[in-house]
């Protein structure tokens, strides 16, 4: 589920964490980091379970309208496609959805005010109407559906991003990395019919990555903090932003430690993770020091690369 960024970024967090809490042991650090990869694939789940309730509530309000003593002419003959919308049914279904789902506590039954508001914002909308006025009866119209909802609905509404933090603090940078896996998934359930239910790492040895890459780092962080003072120019160690110093700490160890990886696309990886986590004059310095720090150790022989392509000066 989780791709080499999202792994970076939450290495470099916990880190940054570990090393400005002046606490802790890097066992416990590594522990962090996984419990951090794990929440994301938690909050997958979470949305995922969101349809069930959503259409609870158009259910409800069907009924509402059809015991109304003098109902309108659209609540006594309801429109019931989207209760009966086969991608939410498959996800109330699946035993292992839902078995993830109590187990963790991923549920929405505290939340009504935000299902409701969010079923009213999907009822509003011309992607809904075209839906509900199709012709079309078929799996994938009902699919494509609930992929708009997530396009549409979810990222960056004002409601749901603080509720979100209040229930767990490794969600809120995720949600747009998971909504995107989701959206993803969706394709593979037309294919399938089945509900994705993805593991936590896309490949085993993206987990080891992640735990070596951390580990690396914390245990080269101090070697490596002195030789970015001592490659300064015009600038006082004490004016380093701490952000940035564990950007540069970490690229260092990636490109130290996994000789298949091209300090190119190591490079660039930290310097894109700047611009979200630092400050604006961060990607010009970490680029900069990172390029004339892994060059310094490629040319003395602490840096080496194998594989093809990866030889490079």
């Amino acid at each position: 589920m989780l791709n080499r960024r999202l792994i970076r970024i939450k290495a470099f967090k916990t880190l940054f964490s570990y090393e400005n809490s002046g606490a802790g042991h890097p066992d416990a650090a590594v522990k962090e980091l996984l419990l951090s990869c794990e929440k994301s694939r938690d909050l997958y789940f979470f949305l995922l379970n969101i349809a069930g309730p959503v259409v609870e509530v158009a259910r409800e309000r069907i009924d509402v309208g059809l015991h109304k003593f003098h109902p309108t002419e659209e609540e006594a003959n309801p429109n019931y496609k989207f209760v009966n919308n086969r991608f939410a049914a498959l996800i109330l279904d699946d035993p292992e959805v839902g078995r993830i789902c109590q187990k963790k506590h991923l549920v929405w039954g505290e939340y009504d005010v935000f299902i409701k508001k969010l079923f009213a914002s999907i009822q509003a909308s011309d992607y809904y109407r075209e839906y509900m006025a199709s012709g079309e009866d078929s799996f994938e119209e009902d699919c494509r559906l609930w992929q708009r909802i997530y396009e549409e609905e979810f990222e960056d509404n004002e409601m749901l991003e603080p509720m979100l933090e209040d229930l767990s603090v490794y969600w809120v940078d995720d949600v747009a990395y998971v909504l995107n896996v989701i959206i993803r998934n969706i394709d593979e359930t037309i294919r399938t019919r089945r509900i994705a239910k993805p593991e936590v790492f896309q490949k085993e040895d993206d987990r080891e990555f992640a735990v070596k890459l951390l580990e690396e780092s914390i245990a080269g962080y101090d070697e490596y903090v002195e030789l970015i003072s001592s490659n300064l120019s015009n600038w006082e160690p004490d004016r380093l932003v701490s952000t940035d110093i564990a950007l540069i700490v970490m690229g260092l160890a990636e490109a130290v430690t996994f000789p298949s990886i091209p300090v190119k696309v190591t490079i660039n990886e930290y310097v894109e993770i700047s611009k979200f986590y630092s400050t604006p004059n961060s990607r010009s310095f970490v680029n900069g020091m990172l390029d004339r720090l892994v060059r310094a150790k490629m040319e003395s022989g602490e840096i080496t690369k194998v594989g093809r392509g990866l030889d490079e000066n």
